[in-house]
């Protein structure tokens, strides 16, 4: 096997996008405004119990104003109205958001004719919608990829921007970890032939569609048992609204049936049930903007409850691609000699390891960066897991560079101070290759030559991102290939709290069992098929989209960008939806109080004049004081759509300090906005005629 000297082509290095923050404007309430309309179908309203019980007063309280028209009447029947209209148009808003963007993956669908294979290995033409799984495709330059599937032939660029955003090219080859295409992507260079591995109508890009639109976002189980709970507290203030009929009519004031549906509206949890189904769609939605895509809410929830990340290494904590940063010779060797046979060896190495060694030779010995005519018939000998080597054979001279143990026992020697450079080396965080030459293949007359550096560069910041992760109570383990040396130096450097060296597959499923065996939840990255058992057994796992297709189906989440490193920043975003979900739960049931205070005395203040005490807004009348809270209830729902969508912003930080920060701005404020929002709302009612 002569050796192959065509360069392949790279992609560009990808720009690291900025994190944008949930969108919102007035806007958008406008758009989403028939849609809020649409939703007011009791069908639809019977899916949110708080919201539909509004909805069934509504009604009442207009066919009342009907029957004995008033002013009162009318105007709690119109802001009664008004305040599910608003609750539709919070999850109109999350909704619409979503399919604009789906509206964006819409135009990337094209109907592309297919060049299929046939058994006898010939083509022909289909329909792209005709395609089975399966199926071999034939892509060339500048034709649209028919479906999602594999590389299973040949090498190219191709274009993704349509889907990720991004506008360099990537690589895409048969064999690896990056073999996997997407439907409606474009070929830029070269030949490939893909296998189908989806369905029509069942592509990756349909997924995304039917999942931005929200059309099949299930509720997790803390937004089910929320669900319950907000289902449970209408029932008994209805039946404790219910009572007070009855104990009015004894007392000798009959309350009217629009006085106890306001007092109900407002009684009942209507602020969080009204915006609990636009904060779940806004958590996917966030995630879709930093181009990740969960395969449902329960996915995002569950990243704001990880307790253990599982982090490869390579790509994620480091830069990933080893370079080579020095030469280090034995006794009795020269650096220009250990140099022209790391060089040799590393001609025919594509990896980015072997070309950095052919480029520090040429930088720091002054060798040519390119084989020359003599070398170009060398006979390449490639690495393989059993012999944990490569190098070349080339004029009676055999030359191998690779693993310490593999190297000495190729030569039969073993040597003191090689051992000792590669423990140096290993325990400074590198990598070492030990170079050797001889004078046949077998390794007749060898000698060792001296140690290649290869140094795996700890991304900058990495240390405070997992001192963040730390504070939030979430426990980092560092997964890689390396030996346990090197893993612990880089983990020591990196900060995380464990790793797990010379990790197998085996080794990674057995360690998110254990994990969870203890109660916890655990996330982990992964791209390729060895991975897909270990996504399929993590709670959250997030495949790249360079990756397997197997890798994509086994996870729950796909990053676009394939940045191993956006793990935390989902991480981060299930918690933030977490907190805002809590933030706006512990402003609703604070909010309730005011709306009490302002109610009841109203209400009661003829039977019991002492109750009249309690009014320290003084309100006008008990009908203003009524017709007040309900449009404070109306009005606060829409005021609060935007920090539904946009999230309460999350900061790393403990349990009890969470607590404490919610209790004081979301818990204090939720009792203060209502009591100056209701008593500036009381006189401007006080102006209208009639109440």
């Amino acid at each position: 096997m002569t050796l192959d000297l065509q360069e392949r082509p790279t992609a560009a290095p990808e720009a690291p996008q900025a994190v944008k923050a949930g969108a919102f404007s007035p806007r958008q309430l406008l758009a989403s405004l028939p849609e809020a309309l649409r939703k007011l179908d009791p069908r639809t309203q019977l899916r949110n119990p708080v919201m539909f019980v509004v909805w069934v007063g509504s009604v009442v309280v207009t066919v009342m104003a009907i029957i004995q028209p008033s002013v009162f009447a009318w105007w709690i029947a119109v802001w009664l109205w008004f305040t599910v209209l608003f609750a539709n148009l919070a999850e109109a808003v999350a909704e619409g958001r979503g399919k604009a963007q789906a509206e964006s993956l819409r135009r990337t669908k094209k109907e592309t004719v297919a060049r299929r294979l046939t058994s006898s290995g010939a083509e022909e033409q289909v329909p792209g919608t005709e395609l089975r799984i399966g199926d071999l495709v034939v892509v060339e330059a500048g034709e649209t990829i028919p479906g999602d599937g594999d590389v299973v032939e040949g090498i190219a660029t191709v274009d993704e921007s349509a889907i990720t955003g991004e506008s360099a090219p990537v690589i895409r080859e048969a064999g690896g970890d990056r073999s996997s295409v997407t439907g409606g992507t474009t070929v830029l260079s070269d030949r490939v032939v893909v296998k189908i591995m989806t369905k029509p109508g069942e592509s990756f890009v349909d997924r995304m569609i039917a999942l931005v639109e929200g059309a099949s976002r299930q509720k997790t189980p803390n937004e089910i048992a929320l669900t319950i709970l907000l289902a449970v507290l209408t029932i008994i203030f209805l039946l404790a609204v219910v009572a007070v009929a009855p104990m009015s009519t004894y007392a000798g004031v009959n309350q009217s049936l629009i006085v106890l549906t306001a007092l109900l509206v407002c009684l009942i949890p209507t602020t969080i049930g009204a915006l609990l189904s636009a904060i779940g769609i806004a958590g996917m939605d966030r995630l879709v903007q930093r181009n990740v895509l969960a395969t449902s809410g329960r996915a995002v929830e569950a990243a704001g409850d990880i307790d253990t990340l599982l982090l490869d290494k390579t790509g994620t904590i480091t830069f990933g691609n080893r370079q080579a940063t020095a030469l280090i010779p034995v006794s009795g060797v020269s650096g220009a000699a250990l140099a022209v046979a790391a060089r040799l060896s590393s001609l025919a190495d594509q990896t980015p390891e072997g070309r950095s060694i052919v480029d520090l030779c040429a930088r720091e010995y002054g060798l040519p960066g390119e084989a020359t005519a003599a070398e170009a018939v060398a006979e390449f000998v490639p690495f393989t897991a059993q012999t944990r080597m490569s190098g070349v054979d080339v004029d009676g001279r055999s030359v191998r560079k690779g693993a310490a143990s593999a190297v000495q026992r190729w030569t039969a020697t073993q040597s003191a101070e090689i051992d000792a450079i590669v423990d140096e080396i290993s325990d400074g965080g590198g990598t070492p290759l030990v170079v050797a030459e001889a004078a046949s293949a077998e390794g007749a007359g060898a000698r060792l030559l001296g140690v290649v550096r290869l140094s795996d560069v700890v991304k900058p910041g990495m240390a405070a991102r997992f001192a963040e992760l730390r504070a939030m109570g979430i426990r980092t383990v560092m997964i890689t290939g390396d030996n346990p040396r090197t893993a612990r130096a880089i983990a020591a450097e990196a900060g995380v709290d464990d790793h797990l060296a010379e990790a197998t597959p085996e080794d990674k499923m057995a360690l998110i069992k254990k994990e969870q065996e203890g109660g916890r939840l655990v996330a982990m990255t992964g791209d390729g098929t060895n991975d897909a058992p270990a996504l399929a057994q993590a709670d959250v796992g997030v495949a790249m989209n360079t990756g397997t297709a197997a890798a994509k189906e086994a996870g729950n989440m796909v990053d676009l960008d394939s940045d191993p490193t956006k793990l935390i920043e989902i991480v981060e975003i299930g918690k933030q939806l977490l907190i805002t979900r809590g933030a706006l739960t512990t402003f609703s049931i604070a909010n309730d109080l005011a709306k009490y205070f302002a109610i009841l005395p109203a209400m009661f203040v003829a039977i019991y004049p002492a109750l009249g005490a309690l009014n320290v807004m003084h309100l006008a009348t008990p009908q203003s004081a009524i017709l007040s809270a309900v449009i404070f209830n109306a009005l606060i729902i829409v005021a609060l759509i935007p920090l539904a969508l946009r999230g309460v912003r999350y900061r790393p930080t403990s349990a009890a300090n969470l607590l404490r920060r919610n209790l004081l701005i979301y818990g204090l404020g939720g009792v203060i906005v209502p009591f100056a929002g209701i008593f500036v709302i009381d006189l401007l009612v006080r102006l209208i005629p009639g109440i």
